[in-house]
């Protein structure tokens, strides 16, 4: 479904697609699972050029949740890195706080940290990490799609060209290194002892521009003692590869007690 409201933070009108479980089994081709209780949920995050509609009109995502009883919530956040931009809008505040309240009092989806998740790809794959990071006490896994998770190196050492009027608006003048702009730097909070670690995965094709960026977190969460699961394997930064990684992000969620029928 599509969902049309007013966000409080950002002072207007927003949208965003949804995806509700529904048990099925006379759809031809597919079936519906779902959970006995509150259904987990998955925030999908969108990239840089994309809306809240893109994963449905590029990818299969609907037919791969399906049998899983998992909801999916994909928000519209523009080009905004998913940050309180320095001139523009305040699009964390409305990510990390305003949005999980308004999908809860919409809908009947679990509040329990051990069904909550949150994916994205490229811009939405360092939203997903920097979430993740910043709130780990909300979800129980995060996961990236060829993320843009160096931010600090990028701004200083440009190999693809982005708009400055992106990095203008976002970040204004500001330092991306050590803040809770910086993924790497956001490593630090999480340690290998810490009971509330969201699992983490990283994916990246090898021939994306954003794979030494993939390769300089990976590094440095291991040397923080930070597990993950690291998928570099042959890919570009383009819809073929994400509509078959989100399939293995599926797989490797841990879904609790989803039913697959």
């Amino acid at each position: 479904m599509r969902v049309d409201f007013y966000s409080e933070v950002l002072t207007l009108s927003t949208s965003m697609t949804v995806i509700l479980p529904q048990r099925t089994s006379s759809q031809i081709g597919m079936s519906g699972g779902a959970t006995a209780g509150d259904p987990p949920v998955l925030y999908l995050l969108h990239g840089l050029t994309d809306d809240d509609t893109i994963w449905l009109r590029r990818t299969s995502i609907e037919r791969y949740v399906a049998p899983l009883g998992l909801a999916v919530v994909m928000p519209q956040v523009a080009r905004s890195f998913y940050t309180d931009e320095a001139h523009g809008n305040r699009y964390w505040t409305f990510l990390s706080e305003e949005l999980p309240q308004l999908c809860h009092s919409f809908f009947r989806i679990s509040q329990r940290r051990e069904d909550t998740f949150v994916a994205g790809l490229s811009m939405g794959g360092y939203g997903a990490v920097k979430w993740a990071l910043r709130d780990p006490g909300r979800f129980a896994a995060a996961a990236t799609l060829s993320g843009a998770l160096d931010l600090a190196h990028r701004r200083q050492h440009p190999t693809h060209p982005i708009n400055p009027e992106v990095w203008h608006t976002v970040f204004g003048g500001r330092t991306i290194a050590g803040t809770d702009d910086d993924t790497i730097a956001l490593l630090d909070r999480v340690g290998e002892e810490d009971a509330e670690r969201p699992a983490l995965y990283v994916a990246c094709g090898t021939e994306d521009f954003l794979y030494e960026d993939n390769q300089h977190f990976v590094a440095a969460a291991r040397e923080r003692g930070v597990p993950l699961t690291v998928d570099f394997s042959p890919g570009d930064h383009d819809w073929g590869y994400w509509d078959t990684k989100i399939q293995d992000v599926l797989a490797w969620l841990p879904l609790p007690g989803a039913s697959r029928a």
